[in-house]
């Protein structure tokens, strides 16, 4: 991947003020509990001392993320006892004065100032064409909108609320380092981002397997393997400082108030059980669903008696454990086993025959999908970690664009669950037809001149155009229906166990991809 010098982008100003604009209307709208949840983090770092942060249980809303983030808590609180101190206090719990959700909602805003300038390193980082004067043929240009105007964060941030436009920010920010080969800048970015929110450990692997690989070897031999002579000791003492650094700052009071084995318990806790409050459209979806339809058959044939199964908590939209009904339980371990087989394969390719920025890139894709389909208690939102990367892939190659339109649209569309509430209905909508109509001509504008089944298979077609049928029923069928109160998380099953067709389709795909990539130089 090259990086051209852009002759203007004076496009770009106005594409991040006008997304800036958007989020600041919906201010008032709806939030999720994890509005209470930052709020009371805001509380705990603010009114108790560092020893007891990771101790503090009077909300059920613990703190549960890495010491960075608790530090980034802390600085917000600072500026939030300007807008109204009582939301500073641990045991005014579920406060929401107009002041504390204006002080909360622009945090967000303003923070997304690092995701700005992260999309706009990337679009650096992308071949643009010579000539073109429209802007959807440029590659930049599109890949802004993709990032900036992303249908996933703007609901899960400003609607729902979280602060993942800030970290994808500081993500995107050390992909463009590796983009630009400045490796170590970029590992920097990466272990500052595991320690402000631990779920990124899901790309880790490529990190580690392609720093070692095309920064600590400098060279290899004609045929692709490794000359242990090029290694560099030098340049892996450097990684090693870096992480070791990073950890040292963010873990190191706590290990010294002898707080670890309390922390990492706040940050790993696996009593969760293996799904969210709602499935996540991914393999153990489809698992779920299977031992519900095996299970209804049992009785049914009189196989089973229903009152010897156990009962059916995962369908009850709880965070809990629960035992399936025939086929095996899952455990922690079993996941973490699933988890390392699914990316093993993508670390291995990129070890062997290093491709580059391309290959690093469809190796994070593959880490965060593999992690996302098979690990546990994974939350819905993860989904994001895979789409946000792959429309920098998107923009520069048709299979990978064709890739991104199943994943985006479906991923999004699983995250509609979200945002429940009647009035935020025709937003969530309007959000995500823009974002996708702009997807599809955006993209076949740029690789093909012959229509979207250039880019999308007549199934693939139809499958995406299932979508449809499928939000009628869960969005305005059902609600008027007598089922709501049978059956209160049917809506949720539906979307989650069709979105996790397509989910683990586009994992498929990736991977094909891959080997085909892997093959193509030994053809060469």
């Amino acid at each position: 991947m090259a990086a051209p010098v852009m002759d203007s982008w004076s496009w770009f100003p106005a594409l991040a003020l006008g997304v800036s604009f958007l989020k600041c209307l919906f201010i008032s709208a709806y939030h999720s509990t994890d509005f209470e949840v930052h709020r009371n983090w805001l509380a705990i770092t603010h009114s108790l001392p560092v020893s007891r942060w990771y101790h503090e249980n009077t909300s059920e809303w613990t703190l549960d993320y890495p010491p960075l983030f608790a530090l980034f808590e802390f600085g917000l609180s600072h500026v939030a006892r300007h807008f109204d101190r009582n939301m500073l206090q641990v045991e005014n719990l579920n406060y929401a004065s107009p002041p504390t959700v204006l002080f909360q909602r622009l945090s967000v805003i303003f923070t997304d100032l690092v995701f700005i300038y992260a999309a706009k390193e990337c679009c650096r980082c992308v071949q643009e064409q010579k000539g073109s004067r429209d802007v959807l043929n440029r590659p930049s240009f599109v890949l802004a909108v993709l990032l900036l105007w992303n249908f996933g964060l703007l609901i899960v941030d400003h609607l729902h609320f979280q602060y993942n436009g800030f970290l994808f920010g500081i993500l995107l920010l050390s992909v463009s380092k590796h983009l630009q080969s400045q490796h170590l800048q970029g590992a920097l970015l990466f272990s500052i981002l595991l320690n402000l929110k631990h779920i990124y450990l899901y790309v880790a692997p490529a990190y580690g397997v392609y720093l070692l690989r095309s920064f600590c070897f400098s060279q290899d031999n004609k045929d692709g393997s490794i000359r242990w002579m090029s290694f560099s000791p030098l340049r892996l003492l450097a990684l090693g400082a870096i992480v070791v650094s990073v950890c040292a700052l963010s873990f190191g009071p706590f290990i010294a108030m002898g707080q670890l084995p309390q922390v990492l318990s706040r940050l790993f806790p696996f009593k969760r059980g293996l799904c969210h409050a709602y499935w996540a459209p991914n393999i153990w979806a489809l698992y779920n669903i299977l031992d519900k339809i095996l299970a209804m058959l049992g009785v049914r044939l009189k196989l089973l008696q229903e009152a010897e199964l156990p009962r059916a908590s995962m369908t009850g939209g709880l965070v809990q454990e629960f035992q399936h009904s025939v086929l095996p339980s899952i455990s922690p371990s079993i996941t973490l086993v699933c988890t390392l087989l699914s990316v093993l394969p993508a670390a291995a390719s990129i070890w062997r025959r290093p491709r580059g920025a391309r290959g690093f890139l469809r190796c994070l894709l593959l880490c965060a999908l593999g992690s996302f389909m098979f690990g546990w208690h994974v939350h819905e939102k993860a989904i994001l970690l895979a789409i946000l990367p792959l429309s920098i892939l998107a923009v520069e190659s048709r299979e990978d664009a064709g890739i991104f339109l199943i994943l985006s649209t479906t991923g999004h569309y699983s995250l509609f669950p979200l945002i429940f509430t009647p009035a935020e209905l025709p937003i969530k909508v309007a959000l995500m037809l823009m974002f996708v109509i702009f997807s599809f001509i955006a993209l076949t504008k740029l690789h093909s001149n012959s229509g979207v089944a250039s880019l999308l298979h007549p199934l693939e077609s139809v499958y995406l155009l299932g979508l449809i049928p499928v939000a009628i029923a869960c969005e305005v069928i059902f609600p008027l229906s007598s089922w709501q109160q049978k059956l209160p998380f049917l809506p949720l099953l539906v979307t989650s166990v069709y979105c996790s067709m397509g989910v683990c389709y586009s994992f498929l795909r990736l991977y094909i991809s891959m080997l085909r990539d892997e093959e193509r130089p030994k053809q060469a």
